[in-house]
């Protein structure tokens, strides 16, 4: 999903929650990675892969001068003879300490094997973050998660809610977009504070008026 695609998808969310809520997940997600210079983790299910999240992020590492975002892509079952970059087993989380971010990308249950991995991983001073359809037991894991809705396909519902454009791929690219925005969007009363700020400063400084 290219920038324009992306803009014209936050246009149609403006008047939801989730052009927000997955900025500040991206923002989460900076923050942990840019102290150490990257240490980013991605895993999946044993049933899902999150490799076109691994590439967006890549791409978007490249893109805005941030290679700290760039991940290592940890896969449950490493085909033989592979590139490097693409050859990374679960057993890299045995070593995910302080420094390390564990990214954990999944659609469903993503099973008892890994949640073992992430609590390992969290208790060695890994930070855990979950984007993934809202499973309890790896939110309860995560330093923070961002849950996909459940698509709505292409009927309201029963409330009279309209259908939404989501699913967990569409959030990905929304997240991995705002990670490798240059500047991610201040709280609104940050702005408020900077916009009063501003108004005191022009104040101060503007010539006194005219005495007649």
């Amino acid at each position: 999903m290219d920038a324009v695609r992306v803009a014209l998808l936050r246009e149609v969310l403006a008047t939801t929650e989730w052009v927000q809520s997955t900025r500040r997940f991206a923002g989460a997600l900076r923050a942990s990675v840019a102290p150490h210079g990257g240490g980013l983790l991605l895993v999946g299910s044993a049933a899902y892969e999150p490799w076109h999240l691994a590439a967006h992020l890549d791409d978007e590492a490249a893109w805005s001068g941030l290679p700290e975002l760039s991940p290592t892509l940890v896969r449950h079952r490493v085909p033989s003879g592979g590139p490097a970059h693409l050859s990374v087993g679960i057993g890299r989380l045995a070593s995910a300490g302080r420094g390390a971010t564990l990214l954990v990308v999944s659609p469903g249950q993503p099973g008892a094997g890994l949640l073992e991995r992430v609590h390992d991983a969290r208790r060695n001073g890994a930070t855990v973050l979950a984007l993934d359809g809202g499973d309890r037991e790896l939110h309860a894991l995560a330093h923070d998660a961002l849950a996909a809705p459940a698509p709505t396909g292409d009927r309201a519902g029963d409330d009279g809610e309209q259908p939404h454009p989501l699913d967990l791929d569409t959030v990905q690219h929304l997240v991995s977009a705002a990670a490798g925005e240059n500047s991610l969007p201040a709280p609104r009363r940050h702005r408020r504070f900077r916009d009063r700020l501003a108004r005191l400063a022009d104040e101060l400084t503007a010539p006194p008026p005219p005495r007649w």
